[in-house]
């Protein structure tokens, strides 16, 4: 199912349709301040066992990230910040950058990574938001396979196309990204760059 929504003025019915998807179980492709990714609810152990199907990852060996609605709700989902890495979650966020942390109890054992991290965003997008707060909590985000053929992850209707069978909803709010977020460790208590992508690791650290 391809369903449109508008990347500015989100039609409350129109996300209300995909967060029931989301509670039913359901794999939505959706667009973030990045590029789309196949998203579930954090919750539901089947949907993410699905999404490792899409991706040919084996579960126990992935590194899973999900999105919140604000720093709140991040701080609910990992272990006490210390106050410089605070002040650089602050200034990020929301923004294109994925935080790993050291995860609270508040994180499905599924999505934790041997070391007990997480990784955790905050994007900038109004869809994504919306999503997020109709929801009631944070949703599972990994970013779609990746081709040579940039047109297939950025144009929802070839999306929808690719992925008819194997995702439920695909959420078109036009074009979307190719860039990657940026990926920062912050389990030492020193950040440390992962992954460089569409936030400023420099501006961010300067």
């Amino acid at each position: 199912m391809l369903l449109h929504i508008h990347p500015d003025n989100p039609q409350e019915r129109n996300i209300k349709t995909a967060v029931e998807c989301l509670r039913k179980g359901g794999v939505i492709v959706y667009p973030t301040d990045t590029i789309y990714g196949l998203g579930c609810d954090i919750y539901n152990t089947e949907a993410i066992e699905r999404i490792c199907r899409i991706k040919k990852i084996d579960p126990k060996k992935a590194q899973f990230s999900f999105v919140c609605a604000d720093l709140s709700e991040l701080s609910t989902f990992s272990k006490p910040i210390d106050t410089s890495i605070f002040r650089i979650l602050k200034r990020a966020l929301p923004g294109p950058y994925t935080f790993i942390l050291e995860a609270s109890k508040q994180v499905p054992k599924m999505l934790k990574t041997k070391k007990d991290t997480v990784g955790i965003r905050v994007p900038d997008h109004t869809i994504t938001q919306a999503l997020i707060k109709e929801l009631g909590h944070p949703i599972m985000s990994v970013s779609l396979p990746m081709d040579v053929d940039v047109a297939y992850y950025t144009d929802p209707e070839m999306i929808q196309e690719f992925y008819t069978k194997q995702v439920d909803l695909v959420i078109d709010s036009g074009l979307g990204n190719v860039t990657f977020s940026t990926v920062i460790d912050c389990t030492s208590g020193q950040p440390e760059l992962i992954r460089e992508g569409a936030g400023n690791w420099e501006s961010l650290m300067g």
